[in-house]
């Protein structure tokens, strides 16, 4: 069946079209046909978005894609439209997603999903598909409270349009799509999704709220456990953390994702509880980037109280080293000096010793100042850190965000990408023992007679 012949089930719909004939009003029309289209037409990035929530796409696979879909089996009641509707084919096998996208500033409803959900179970679809500018850890990690929480067994999966951006971004980068005629497309359809009139926007402020918690915390209150302000600041701070990670994406050319533990992954309602009660704690917000082959994961850290923000990297000190300046001195020999302005080592120690930090450009005058009244210890870890204090901008909605995109970058451009973690040297022969014949049962025998303990 051709892409142009709507299916049975439905009656009405359009096939997703590259050029939409819509009203310049239908952003969200436009856009959501353009991106399916290229679903269907860019084998790679068709592959690699729909591996993100279930089927494998092979060379057998084909991919449909629909516009403003209304079914037969459709109850009156119902008169919302979805925005569009993908049946991937398998032979005789279809697996079959509604989708619902908003653009700019339009947010998802709950209601609404909830309404496709019911249209999807009367006409055996498999999934709803939700696109937006609000972000989501993974796919299945909806930035919806009540959409995760409903009892409904039809699963709701979640793309940001800078999800979608990134992945056809790494795709380009890292010339992985075959075809030039659809890299061509594919690059036709970044260009687009770049530009202001498809809708398409990053994290870019804090909530009204983020104000009202740094001025409750500056007069030296305290955050309620069930303090509403936090809640909104703590979900817009990993609407942030997962922006941030798609920003390294496309600057790296690789994916980079969040550290998250385990209990935390697809369980967004538990990491909020959890890091609510780190927050009323140590009044920071925080959270760990990886990049693919870095030394160790980006930390970040947003001191409320301070007022100012710590990017680093904790590295393992090589224990092959037995003294602190030798220890000290493999660190300072991956930092380039002239991007010490800002930067910190903190040494962690053994046991129960308090760790301790200089700045770099310190250090470098003078390697013996990190062993001042730790003389008799040496050093297990390094955290190599730039802290900036922001002052008044850390407290601003759009300001903090700005700067939090402008550091981490920054941290990782000049120094995390050019650390690496120490690697232990191989064995060698020892000299009295160059030859096989230095280790047989006769010469060890001599060896034992010789002995002198």
């Amino acid at each position: 069946m051709g892409n142009d012949q709507l299916p049975e089930y439905l009656k009405q719909g359009e096939a997703a079209r590259l050029f939409p004939v819509l009203s310049t009003t239908s952003k969200e029309g436009r856009t959501t046909s353009i991106v399916l289209a290229c679903l269907c037409k860019i084998d790679e990035f068709g592959a690699l978005l729909l591996s993100s929530i279930g089927p494998r796409i092979g060379v057998r696979a084909t991919i449909e894609a629909f516009t403003e879909v209304v079914f037969r089996n459709q109850n009156t009641a119902i008169k919302d439209r979805p925005d569009g509707l993908i049946v991937v084919r398998v032979g005789k096998r279809q697996w079959r997603a509604l989708v619902e996208a908003k653009v700019g500033n339009n947010d998802l409803e709950a209601d609404q999903i909830e309404r496709y959900r019911s249209l999807a179970k009367e006409n055996d679809i498999d999934c709803v598909i939700t696109i937006s500018n609000q972000f989501a850890t993974s796919p299945d990690s909806h930035p919806i409270e009540q959409v995760r929480k409903s009892r409904s067994r039809i699963p709701v999966f979640h793309w940001s349009w800078m999800h979608i951006l990134t992945t056809a971004d790494l795709l380009i980068s890292g010339e992985q799509v075959s075809d030039v005629d659809q890299l061509i497309l594919l690059n036709e359809l970044r260009r687009f999704l770049t530009h202001e009139s498809a809708g398409v926007k990053g994290f870019d402020r804090m909530p009204k709220e983020w104000s009202e918690l740094n001025k409750l915390v500056s007069s030296g209150g305290s955050i309620g456990s069930k303090s509403q302000a936090a809640g909104i600041v703590l979900e817009a701070w990993h609407q942030e953390t997962r922006d941030l990670s798609m920003i390294l994406s496309r600057m790296t050319g690789n994916l980079v994702t969040e550290s998250l533990p385990r209990k935390h992954v697809g369980d967004p309602t538990q990491r909020q509880k959890d890091d609510l009660a780190h927050l009323r704690e140590s009044l920071c917000l925080c959270c760990k980037l990886v990049v693919p082959d870095a030394a160790a994961p980006i930390e970040i850290r947003a001191d409320i109280a301070r007022r100012t923000l710590d990017i680093g990297m904790t590295l393992k000190a090589p224990d092959e080293k037995k003294s602190i300046k030798a220890r000290l001195s493999w660190l300072l020999r991956q930092l380039k000096p002239d991007n010490d302005d800002g930067l910190f080592i903190r040494l962690l120690w053994p046991g129960t010793s308090e760790p301790t930090q200089h700045p770099v450009s310190e250090l470098r005058k003078d390697p013996n100042l990190a062993a001042e009244g730790k003389e008799h210890l040496r050093p297990h870890s390094f955290h190599i850190f730039l802290s900036e204090r922001l002052g008044a901008k850390f407290t601003q909605q759009t300001n903090f965000v700005s700067e939090l995109e402008r550091l981490v970058p920054k941290f990782y451009g000049e120094t995390g990408a050019h650390l690496s973690v120490w690697v232990k040297r191989a064995p060698q022969i020892k000299p009295d023992r160059t030859s096989g014949q230095d280790v047989t049962p006769t010469a060890l025998s001599e060896d034992a007679e010789d002995f002198d303990a």
